[in-house]
């Protein structure tokens, strides 16, 4: 049994004033992933006893970034989709164990305007495709932020909130095509009728105080996973974030 942890940080100096060493020895996973890092190579010294840590930095500073803690040794690492276009903002970081793949990922958030809602598209395809080939060969975890509630269920505004950034229709879409490729939603396989459960809210309009949040952060899993999957929660109960660490549990 493998318990995995996933937080967006929404940077770690900051997170690390705010509790972050306590929140994740209290946690105590087999496999702690981060995004959203927002800092470079020798910025910080963070290291966990039994833990050995792998980071992808972006290149531009104070942004973006990946990091996962490991208690178990994986057989390879790699960072980045392989796609140049895709590589130079530390966004994904790949771990193959003996028996599946974890992957870390901050996807690219649209922004205001939708000004990078075409270049979403784009690496919401080539994410897909990465995923698909690695399951070819052994069953996937996938962890991060996604920057997509996939349902209206899935936040608390969806009427006033349609085709902003996380929740257009394009977005969507492509979340469904990466479930349609063959991934569950975990959380959802587990609660799929659960309302106002959110791991992300807004640091204005008290959003947080009034539970007006969206659920963005996610684990996914290959299908082939589905009887292993034991658990899945939603760390509602903890701050240090606009995020919270999402969990699963998986028979493996």
């Amino acid at each position: 049994m493998i318990k995995l942890i996933s937080w967006n940080v929404n940077g770690l100096r900051a997170c690390c004033d705010k509790g972050f060493r306590d929140i994740f020895t209290q946690l105590d996973a087999d496999f702690f992933c981060l995004q959203e890092t927002k800092m470079q190579e020798g910025q910080l010294d963070l290291s966990f006893e039994g833990y050995t840590s792998y980071w992808n930095y972006a290149e531009k500073k104070g942004y973006s970034g990946t990091a996962i803690f490991t208690k178990h040794q994986p057989l390879q690492v790699t960072y980045g989709l392989g796609i140049d276009e895709h590589d130079h903002e530390g966004r994904v970081i790949t771990l193959e164990m003996e028996k599946f793949f974890l992957v870390t990922v901050y996807t690219p958030n649209s922004q205001d305007g939708l000004k990078r809602l075409d270049y979403r598209m784009t690496w919401d395809d080539d994410f897909r495709a990465y995923l698909q080939k690695l399951d070819q060969s052994k069953p996937v975890l996938i962890c991060g932020d996604l920057n997509v509630a996939h349902k209206e269920i899935d936040l608390k505004n969806p009427k006033t909130i349609r085709m902003n950034a996380g929740f257009t229709d394009q977005e969507r879409e492509k979340f469904q095509l990466l479930l349609d490729a063959g991934f569950i939603d975990t959380f959802r396989y587990f609660y799929p009728e659960q309302t106002n459960i959110y791991s992300w809210w807004s640091y204005r309009f008290k959003a947080r105080e009034k539970n007006a949040g969206w659920r963005i952060d996610y684990f996914l899993a290959s299908a082939s996973l589905a009887d292993k999957l034991k658990e899945a929660k939603i760390h509602t109960e903890i701050f240090g974030s606009d995020h919270c660490p999402v969990e699963v549990t998986v028979e493996i």
